[in-house]
């Protein structure tokens, strides 16, 4: 398929219609009509079916959507860098774990459009397992993490670090001290996000050390499913300060642990692409973030 039949199969497949699909591309009838018989030339087979004045999408054309979505988003994202370039400003693609995309990454973004609304940001996060694979599919320009995954050839600035802590609702303990021994609590109902990367290997570690078992009645994956159980009344959770910042209300509380259960975070790139002005611009300003946190 031509990129031009992409961009028609793509837009009459969403809308439906010659004619909506048309008013979309701004472009005649006649020319998606053409367009995409043609198209189904190339192919040799029908991508829609004529009915009631629709245009119903075949089997075939639903398997090829899969892999046409992601072309057309792909082209919609070079358009948006040469945009850029045209006009001279920047681009960067983000990607952050979702612990960090809940508070830090939405203020580090905000104050840092404030001196240049002319940057363009495309964020998403990432969980650890995929850092390699949106470094090397250029899905990011940089991802924040807790580490890096070992082996690549990468570029790693330490930005700051946070500390892990305790979870809870208010009225469930109401005279916890500041900061919290894991032992003080350990017969409470825990929501276990031990498989969560990093932080919880670091969890993992402790209790080892420890000898500390915990009460665990539910696994969640990532720390913002586990702070909503911990809402609900589930359970109480171990999770990391920036989680926890976009969380505590009057409702629930965030108490460090104590000992102290500290990790860092940096910023990675690749060697081949390392980090760009405005990158370490951005990454400057994110660093503030976190050490407000």
């Amino acid at each position: 398929m031509r990129l031009r039949h992409i961009e028609i199969f793509h837009a009459v497949y969403l809308h439906g219609t010659v004619s909506a699909a048309a008013r979309a591309l701004n472009i005649s009838q006649p020319a998606v009509t053409k367009t995409l018989k043609h198209a189904e030339q190339q192919l040799g087979f029908p991508l829609f079916d004529r009915r009631g004045g629709r245009l119903v999408p075949t089997e075939d054309a639903h398997t090829l959507f899969i892999e046409v979505a992601d072309v057309q988003e792909r082209v919609s994202s070079l358009r948006q860098v040469t945009r850029n370039l045209r006009s001279g400003s920047g681009s960067l693609r983000v990607s952050v774990l979702p612990s960090l995309a809940l508070e830090i990454l939405p203020r580090a973004v905000s104050l840092f459009s404030e001196k240049h609304s002319d940057v363009y940001f495309d964020l998403q996060t990432v969980h650890h397992e995929e850092i390699a694979r949106a470094l090397y599919e250029r899905e990011a320009d940089i991802v924040i993490a807790y580490k890096a995954p070992p082996g690549l050839p990468v570029i790693s600035n330490w930005l700051g670090e946070g500390e892990l802590g305790l979870l809870y609702r208010r009225d469930d303990l109401p005279n916890l001290p500041e900061r919290v021994s894991l032992k003080q609590v350990c017969n409470q109902k825990f929501i276990s996000l031990a498989q969560s990367g990093p932080i919880g290997d670091l969890l993992r570690r402790e209790l080892g050390r420890s000898g500390i078992e915990l009460n665990e009645v539910v696994s969640a994956r990532t720390f913002y499913i586990g702070s909503a159980l911990v809402r609900k009344g589930i359970g109480m959770a171990v999770l990391d300060n920036f989680t926890a910042q976009a969380t505590v209300d009057d409702a629930l509380v965030f108490s460090p642990l104590q000992p102290t259960l500290a990790f860092d975070v940096f910023a990675i790139t690749l060697e081949s692409r390392p980090f760009s002005h405005v990158a370490q611009e951005f990454l400057n300003i994110f660093r503030m973030c976190i050490d407000e946190a």
